[in-house]
Order: C-alpha cells, then structure tokens, then sequence
C-alpha cells in the first residue's frame, strides 16, 4: 500500500481568504497538502519534509512594518516554489527585489496576463488563439494571453538578481517570474479561483511536474491508508462513534465498521434538536439495513435543561459538545473494553476553529466536535477525517459503498437545531422550527431543487411579527430560509432560487404552523457572513 502522505505540499498561509481553495486544488490533483500559518516553528516546517512550498496571498502589505514574512528556513530549503500574490510579493522583497506600495496600483477581478520568455511553468498555456484574438488587447497577434482573477494593491517593480519576468498585465508590469535556474516562481494572479481559466492546470504542473508528486491521494488509498491506521491505533479497544446520521459521522462509520467490525458500537444521541423524525430514520438506515450496531439515548431533557437561558452561541456549542461526550463517556462504562471516541471531525472545522500564534488568522467558530470539547476526557479521540474537505469526504463514502442519497444529504451541524435557533433554545421554538424546515426540505425535493443548492435550512428567529389571518390580526414567529452554493463549504453564494418556489414556501410555512407569522430568505454570501446563522 502506497504511503499517502510521503509527497506532500505545505501551504504557508499569510492570511489569504481563497488559501482553503489552494488546498482543494492541490488535493484535486491528487497530492496530500495541509495548510500551516506563515509563523509556524522551525520544527514544524522541518518534520513536514515538504516536496514543494505554495506561499498563499495575503491583506497585508510587504513593505509595512511587522508585514508577515517567508521563515528564511523555507527560502534556504532545496524545493520547488510557488509564490502567489502576497506570496510572489514577500518572495521578491525578501530575495532583494522591489515592491511598490499601493497607489493607484491596484486589481481587482479579472485581468488579462500576456507572457513572455520560457517558463517551465507557463510554457503552452493560453487562452487566446490567432483567429480569436481579443481586438482590444495591446498584445501582439500571437502572444500568449491568460485570462486570470487579480487581487492586489501593491506590485512588483523590480526582480530579485536570477530571477526573470515572465508575465505583465495592465496594472502589473510584473505579473509572473521564474527563477532562471531553480523551480522557483512567482504569480500576482490567483490560479486557485475559477476565474482564471488556466489555473487548475498550472497547480498541477507545479505539484506533479516541479515537485515530482504522484497522485497517491485518492479514495481508495485513503480508505486503504485509514483502515489500516484505526486497526493499528485502536488494537483490541472497543470504539464509540458519536453517529449523527450526517454525512461525516456516517461516512466514520462506515469505515469504522471496515476497519473493526464488531468493536464499533455507534451512539445516536437524540438530543431533541435534530430534524423531523431523524432519529427513527438513522436507526433504520444504520441498524436496519447495515448492521451496525447502534443504541440511541433520548436526551432531549438533559440538553434543554443545559441550555436553559443561554443565548450566546459560543457557550451554546460548548455546552453541547461537553453534554455529548459526558452521554458518551457514560455509555462507554457500559461497555468492558471502550477505550476511544470517533467522531466526524472534518479539515475544514479544524481551519475554523484554529488561529495563528500571531493571531493573524482569527477565531471563526468553535465547531463543537473541535472547540468544544472539554479539557479532560476518558476516552481518547479518533478522527479518520480529519485530513479531508467536505467533497473528498463524499467521494470516499461512495468508495465505501454508502447509497447516494446519504452521502450527498445536506450538511447538518453537530449542535443541530441548537445554532438554527437564535439565541435561548426551547422545547417549543425546536418543534416549530423542525415542521418549517422538514416544509422546507421537502418542497426542494418536489421540484428537484434540492442537489442544485449545496446547503438548505430554516433558522428560528426569537422575534414575532405582526400578520394577518382572515379578518384577524396574528402576532407571531418569523423564520429564515438559507440555500447556499459552494465547492468547498470555506466560501459560498446565497442560492439563487426561484421568486415563485419561495413564495410557494413561505404559503405553506405561515398556513400550515399557527406560530409562524412571516418568513425571510437570507442572501448574505460566505465571507461575509457564515453558512449557519450562529
């Protein structure tokens, strides 16, 4: 079996709000990467035995004091290196080049990139051709021109000593450079965004053909390399899985139940903040149809007595994450070997509720399956998903066999109904915010909406409005509808659904719950705001 992390790309990370989809890029061509902050120790940058460096873009300025830095370590390593913007930047004001401050400098969005010279890295890409050639570009007839997505303020004017411009643009004399001799580039555009057109096959080159990589990061070897490193961590141990009947724990469970079979006994926690009639659907699909071996704990009570006038959504995630493992722990005394705990824990809650030790990268949320968990606790944790974004996920839980309408269900939070309900959670709002939103759901399936949106949910708002029913005045709940389309979950766009669909759905909300007065639909975009309301 081929080891899956023996070629591997570091991400050094200066901020940049597109580094997560650097990532997904690097991963797409089949090559394992993580993403490290640009500060991270020497050590770490040493034992991570990098087969190629990606400096990602970034807010600040090169030229600012206190800028964020490339370590010197990483610029006396033997590996290829990719700069981009910010990245490009850093590297040719640190190797003795010239960076100029923003004035009137700037691009942002689409610009056209005309390359020049030979490039190891650029050589045969274009996106123009002689008979297409765009009459408003200054360029010559058969110059090569890319079209790409630019973000910056402040540019390059002069190159380092052997090093040579390869690209400009209209507002970048300096767009793309190349070492003369060492697989060292540097690019003011970003090829991690669809935008530029060229840029997933630039990645690749640089991953598989300037570092040497192989593609040994896919499904099967993770599967492959995932089983094997349970079994050997796990040994004769009984495990518990925090089974959530969403796609990460289930994606666990099946590879739990790869790996050990019967030492797998997966706990459903009905915590009553889950969606209409979730718990008898995950103990039919788990227990029913894929023996595994799954006991379900009704503890609504317990976590709504936790939660019991708690309004601040942070508090609300530990509360609920501590509760969880408290449930767990008392389950594995139950047990006579119960020694670990799995859960669904994805890379992507990792990034989320990490921050630089410089605080350059600041606290989102706490997930809580990450932040949320308590300091102490008797079962050790096991993660077999905490290396993948949400799609790889997927993929490999179609290798594991899982059915289609499991693996591609919408994501639903580990507190569940308890960040879709604003401020305190009760008894009463969770009841009617399960019949809004299972109207909701449902009414995407009908008219074969619900694969076209990434993400679908209602949120409960604490606020009445005033409405009318008949002759009579009503005052009472508003509710939030939330459809999102994204990649990688790390950025996404308010769905555009259609006026009438939506207007088919807030009639059947308002005449079919008597506590709902009104209901709103949120076009907000990630960033700025997040996908879940709290």
């Amino acid at each position: 079996m081929p080891d899956i992390h023996s070629q591997r790309i570091l991400i050094l990370d200066f901020g940049g709000q597109t580094t997560q989809l650097i990532a997904r890029r690097v991963r797409e061509c089949g090559v394992y990467c993580e993403i490290h902050p640009w500060d991270l120790h020497v050590k770490t940058l040493t034992d991570f035995n990098a087969s190629g460096i990606i400096l990602s873009g970034g807010p600040e300025s090169t030229i600012a004091d206190n800028a964020p830095r490339i370590p010197d370590e990483v610029l006396s390593l033997d590996v290829p290196v990719l700069g981009i913007c910010y990245g490009m930047q850093s590297l040719v004001k640190q190797l003795g080049g010239e960076v100029q401050a923003q004035q009137n400098h700037g691009e942002f969005g689409y610009a056209s990139v005309t390359l020049q010279g030979s490039c190891s890295l650029l050589d045969g890409l274009n996106d123009r051709d002689s008979e297409n050639q765009d009459t408003e570009s200054n360029a010559p007839s058969n110059a090569r021109e890319l079209d790409v997505w630019m973000s910056h303020g402040d540019r390059v004017e002069a190159v380092p000593d052997d090093f040579h411009v390869v690209g400009v643009s209209a507002n970048a004399p300096i767009a793309a450079i190349a070492h003369k001799s060492k697989p060292c580039f540097g690019i003011q555009f970003h090829p991690e965004v669809t935008h530029t057109l060229q840029g997933a096959t630039l990645i690749e080159r640089f991953v598989l053909n300037e570092c040497g990589c192989d593609a040994l990061w896919t499904p099967g070897n993770i599967i492959d390399n995932a089983v094997e490193h349970i079994r050997e961590q796990v040994g004769d141990d009984e495990v518990l899985l925090a089974l959530s009947g969403g796609v990460d724990s289930s994606v666990v469970a099946a590879m739990m139940h790869k790996a050990i079979g019967s030492q797998l006994t997966c706990v459903f926690v009905d915590n009553g903040l889950l969606r209409l009639n979730e718990g008898d659907r995950v103990m039919e699909t788990f227990a029913e149809h894929m023996g595994v071996k799954v006991i379900r704990v009704n503890a609504e009570e317990r976590f709504l007595s936790r939660l019991a006038g708690v309004t601040d959504p942070e508090e609300k995630r530990k509360i609920i994450g501590n509760l969880f493992v408290e449930i767990f722990e008392d389950e594995a005394d139950k047990l006579s070997n119960a020694r670990w705990l799995a859960q669904g824990t994805i890379y992507p809650d990792v990034i989320e509720s990490a921050a630089s030790s410089t605080g350059s990268a600041h606290l989102i949320k706490s997930h809580h399956n990450v932040g949320g968990l308590p300091s102490e606790m008797r079962l050790k944790l096991i993660e077999p998903l905490r290396e993948l974004f949400k799609d790889e996920v997927r993929r490999v839980g179609v290798d594991l066999g899982l059915p289609a309408s499991m693996v591609y269900r919408h994501p639903f939070p580990g507190p569940g109904l308890g960040v879709r309900i604003l401020g305190e959670v009760t008894k009463g709002y969770a009841d009617t915010l399960r019949l809004a939103d299972d109207i909701f759901i449902n009414a995407l399936v009908k008219h074969d909406l619900y694969d076209k949106v990434s993400q679908a949910f209602t949120v409960f708002l604490p606020v009445k409005s005033v409405g009318v029913t008949g002759d009579g005045r009503r005052y009472d709940y508003v509710v939030a509808l939330r459809a999102v389309e994204t990649i990688d979950f790390m950025t996404a766009r308010a769905a555009h659904l259609p006026y009438d669909f939506l207007d088919e759905v807030s009639r059947a909300i308002c005449n079919g719950i008597p506590s709902i007065s009104r209901v709103t639909y949120d076009i907000s975009s990630k960033p700025p705001a997040t996908i879940e309301w709290e």
